[in-house]
């Protein structure tokens, strides 16, 4: 008769529900009469208990994953406000380490000044082009500051080039390995006398210098001071190969620049003195 009150999935939950109305039902007819139990109320309770367990259990596991759930969420958001204090104080050490390091490269012109006692102004690299053809870089100084074509240009390593060209802030400046820079050299050692020329991605080569003059790997390169632009004695690099095989009067020799020039974030500037302004 049940099953055909009840669909079938159903009858289960339906004689559940049942028992515990006749439960309570008895439940609260004993607690106005109170006494031992009689046999249909201890059979319902029972029938019931484990479905009460059940539904209890039920009750308690929802909660438990509410409650979990509300616990993750929580834990969602703390996570993205550390992830986000993380970034800041990240951001902030890149700042000060960068402003550590720019420091000590300022430091390194100052020292660079003190070195040559030479009047000097430090500039900022803002542009570069490394075509090719030409090597020169862009620095934010111009004629406002006193800068002009032909102004020396150095780095704390050694010579950068010199000043080709100015406007009021901005001087562009042509690089010691540019195919069309040329400087007049002496090699320390040995005192000899040559023109470095820029080769390019090759760097220098130090030409005119006659066969006969002994020359060796290592040797540094220098700036003679003569020409008029570069004052004697600045470091321009080191001779990393000679070739005296080629018939002729003078030598090939290679050299290394002192400067790495990809990497040039500063350059000082060797002003004109008092009496050549």
């Amino acid at each position: 008769m049940c099953a055909m009150l009840f669909p079938r999935k159903y009858q289960a939950i339906t004689i559940a529900s049942i028992l515990i109305i006749l439960s309570l039902i008895i439940l609260s007819f004993n607690l106005k009469r109170p006494g031992e139990p009689g046999f249909i109320r201890k059979l319902v309770m029972e029938a019931a208990s484990p479905l009460e367990a059940m539904i209890t259990g039920s009750i308690d596991g929802i909660r438990g994953v509410w409650k979990r759930y509300i616990f993750l969420v929580g834990l969602e958001e703390e996570n993205r406000a550390l992830k986000r204090k993380i970034e800041t104080l990240t951001n902030e050490l890149v700042n000060y380490r960068e402003s550590y390091l720019e420091g000590l490269r300022l430091k390194e012109h100052m020292a660079l000044r003190e070195t040559h006692q030479l009047p000097m102004t430090t500039a900022r690299v803002v542009g570069k082009e490394n075509s090719s053809i030409f090597k020169t870089i862009l620095i934010n100084k111009g004629t406002s500051e006193g800068l002009r074509p032909g102004l020396p240009v150095l780095s704390a390593q050694g010579v950068v080039g010199r000043i080709i060209e100015s406007s009021w802030n901005v001087s562009r400046v042509l690089l010691a390995i540019d195919y069309n820079s040329n400087i007049d050299a002496v090699i320390q050692g040995s005192r000899s006398q040559g023109i470095l020329q820029g080769g390019g991605a090759m760097g220098c080569i130090l030409k005119y210098v006659e066969r006969s003059e002994e020359i060796k790997v290592g040797d540094a390169v220098l700036t003679s001071g003569m020409g008029g632009v570069f004052p004697r004695g600045l470091l321009l690099g080191t001779v990393v190969s000679v070739d005296r095989k080629d018939s002729g009067l003078f030598q090939r020799i290679d050299v290394m620049p002192a400067v790495h020039f990809s990497r040039l974030e500063e350059v000082s500037v060797i002003m004109p003195l008092e009496k050549e302004k």
